[in-house]
């Protein structure tokens, strides 16, 4: 029998605590051994995506967050570079608004460099919304052309006069773009601050002529100039933006040790719902964790939390890919010896209620562990409906076989007048009978050979449903149907939520 210790504790002590507890610790040390190889950069994915999900961040919180981060010491260039990447894709204006404020430093990123000319100057080729560059370049020296007429270069054997370019404003597309600007860098400083260049920048265009100019420029303005609109931008953007989106995009870029002070921030702003109804909800559980735990210890005891927590199945995938035979014999040895272990209704009491001996982390650390050892057992034991049904009993877990044939049929016998599960599964029989009605007329066509294969098709589909199994559970209130795939994922989880529910109540007395 595998006991899921779903039978609340009377909280007394039990003899087996301290071998679960030593065998749990032994689990641990052998899974780190078997993820050394190359699974540590994938539970740091993992990390990042559970944070991630945590719903209960709110938009100035989740700005507070970023902006500590940005400001700590030593610099965190790696992820101010990151956000940049962010706002130039997501909101180019708000970064055109910040160079369009300094036009002027935009004189160097011209001299020199025709490359950059041609694509931003130049009505037609660059890719760009085009016309931005140009405009403002035709604006202005119509405007001064007092001043800078001169200076304009045309392709054709004479140039244009100003009145006549008024009249036949098209004449423009005849300048020498290139050999212009560059009088325009060398004779006529006032176009790089005029209002005509200003406005061309604003939309945040220019970004894409080179971005890593543009990042590099940016980096400068934050931490060497520590400009304040610049750093108003980013806390706006901070703000605007989904917390998942930063946390997916950012975290990537952190330490390890700068990710455990996230944590530690973090600590202070999740306020995780007061219960989950879900247990599948990948991040809830580790929410609370987080929320209780002003300290999360070293780096990898959360790495291994989270693993086994939110991803039991990818976990013993990775252990399967990277483990030797001899390593995942060991493994396997340990969880059948954790699972002999004699079981009473207060096997995981101590655990759950922590004590003085463990701490809140630590405690958290090996319900995790004891729900994946769980998930282990129920994938490598149950396969068969027989199995499953077994378990269920032994473990006092009502339950009704899913057939979504007799389901229906069950439905259309009951009629009107039922519940909203009868209500859904009559519109459903309806359906199927105009399916039915179909089908017969198409059969009235068919020879008798093809009667009798898709007879038999039906009932080989029919036979390979009833093999697979299917049941609804009284854990959930029947509301959901569970197959044997899913059902070592749901029952470890459902587990551990449990167990954590008795623990918080125990701790909170």
């Amino acid at each position: 029998m595998l006991d899921l210790f779903l039978s609340e504790p009377n909280w007394k002590e039990d003899e087996s605590a301290e071998m679960r507890v030593s065998l749990l610790n032994k689990l641990e040390s052998v899974i780190w051994s078997l993820m050394a190889s190359g699974g540590r950069s994938e539970a740091r994915l993992w990390l990042c995506n559970t944070i991630a999900g945590i719903s209960s961040i709110t938009h100035h919180h989740q700005r507070e967050l970023f902006i500590d981060l940005l400001r700590s010491k030593p610099l965190k260039k790696r992820l101010a570079t990151q956000l940049l990447h962010m706002i130039f894709d997501n909101r180019p204006q708000k970064a055109g608004s910040v160079i369009s404020k300094r036009s002027y430093a935009l004189r160097k990123f011209f001299q020199g460099n025709p490359t950059r000319i041609s694509q931003w100057f130049s009505k037609t080729g660059s890719g760009l919304r085009q016309g931005q560059g140009a405009n403002a370049l035709s604006q202005f020296a119509f405007v001064n052309r007092d001043n800078c007429w001169e200076e304009l270069e045309w392709k054709g054997k004479h140039g244009q006069s100003p009145a006549v370019v008024a009249t036949k404003p098209h004449y423009f597309l005849d300048l020498d773009v290139q050999q212009t600007v560059e009088n325009f860098l060398e004779n006529v400083p006032e176009f790089w601050s005029s209002n005509e260049f200003s406005e061309s920048l604003k939309g945040g265009e220019i970004l894409i002529i080179d971005r890593n100019f543009f990042v590099l420029y940016f980096l400068d303005l934050m931490y060497k100039e520590d400009a304040r609109d610049v750093w108003e931008v980013t806390n706006e953007f901070l703000e605007e933006e989904h917390f998942s989106s930063l946390c997916k995009h950012l975290l990537i870029t952190l330490e390890e040790s700068d990710l455990c002070d996230f944590l530690k921030m973090l600590h202070k702003h999740v306020k995780p719902k007061v219960e989950c109804k879900d247990p599948m909800d990948s991040s809830y559980l580790f929410e609370v964790v987080v929320s209780r735990c002003s300290d999360c210890g070293c780096f990898d005891q959360i790495l291994l939390l989270n693993a086994v927590f939110n991803y039991g199945r990818q976990l013993l995938r990775l252990l399967r890919d990277e483990g030797a035979p001899e390593d995942q014999a060991k493994l396997q040895d340990i969880v059948s010896e954790i699972c002999a272990i004699p079981g009473n209704e207060n096997s995981m009491a101590p655990i759950i209620k922590g004590g003085s001996k463990l701490k809140t982390i630590e405690a958290f650390k090996l319900m995790g562990l004891q729900s994946w050892v769980l998930f282990f057992s129920l994938s490598e034991k149950c396969q068969t409906p027989q199995s499953w049904e077994s378990l269920f009993v032994d473990n006092e877990i009502s339950f009704r076989k899913y057939d979504k044939y007799s389901f229906l049929h069950d439905n259309e016998v009951a009629g009107e007048g039922g519940s909203d599960l009868d209500y859904r599964g009559s519109k459903k029989v309806k359906r199927r009978k105009k399916t039915s009605s179909r089908r017969k007329r198409r059969r009235d066509f068919d020879h008798d050979d093809n009667e009798l294969l898709d007879s038999d098709t039906t009932n080989n589909r029919l036979d390979l449903h009833s093999s697979v199994g299917s049941w609804l559970l009284s854990l959930d209130g029947y509301s959901a149907s569970w197959n044997s795939a899913d059902l070592p994922e749901y029952l470890s989880k459902y587990c551990l939520s449990t167990w954590m529910k008795w623990a918080l109540a125990q701790w909170d007395q």
